[in-house]
């Protein structure tokens, strides 16, 4: 019993990830679906689909991810690393993305300690780093393959920074009113 409700929710917390994600990438999905299901074909008459109306500044003409700026001006955002979900910063004075052990192992990343073989220079001195490129970073419906990126060590880096090795695989990236605007 308590494997088919564990299994249930599962299912269910997998469908409500996912639902976002698609409607991102399929527009047009989710009021075909209510259209099917429901008899509407006007997604506002139906509250629960409300949620995922496109706002109009927001309609891409290609993929578009916006983020807001936090309370410290820095742009964070939920990623795909190799297909796993990372909070990472944008960092556009960084040469590449960059990960912490700890979030590299999440990721399906494992170095040793003789790939440490990078010798880099930061804010707070040089460190070495172990080079890798990752099979396909991700935020929104923006997908970018073959990463170059840097592995830190966890005293080195607290997490992950997005940096030009990705933002260089976009067609832009704007700052706009307290956003940054990525697209592909």
């Amino acid at each position: 019993m308590l494997r088919n409700i564990m299994l249930l929710g599962s299912v269910v917390t997998g469908i409500a990830l996912a639902v976002p994600v698609i409607h991102e990438t399929q527009p047009g999905l989710m009021p075909g679906i209510a259209k099917l299901f429901l008899g509407s074909d006007k997604i506002e008459e139906i509250p629960a689909l409300a949620m995922f109306e496109r706002d109009p500044k927001n309609a891409p003409t290609s993929r578009r991810v916006r983020l807001e700026a936090d309370q410290s001006g820095h742009f964070t955002g939920s990623f795909r690393v190799n297909g796993r979900l990372v909070e990472a910063m944008i960092d556009t004075g960084a040469s590449v993305v960059a990960l912490n052990v700890s979030t590299a192992r999440r990721s399906g990343i494992f170095v040793s300690t003789g790939d440490f073989t990078q010798a880099i220079t930061t804010a707070n001195g040089q460190i070495y780093a172990a080079p890798v490129t990752l099979s396909k970073l991700e935020i929104g419906g923006i997908t970018i393959r073959e990463v170059g990126a840097v592995i830190l060590q966890d005293s080195a880096l607290s997490g992950a920074l997005i940096g030009m090795s990705f933002l260089k695989g976009l067609k832009r990236y704007q700052f706009e009113d307290d956003q940054l605007i990525l697209e592909q």
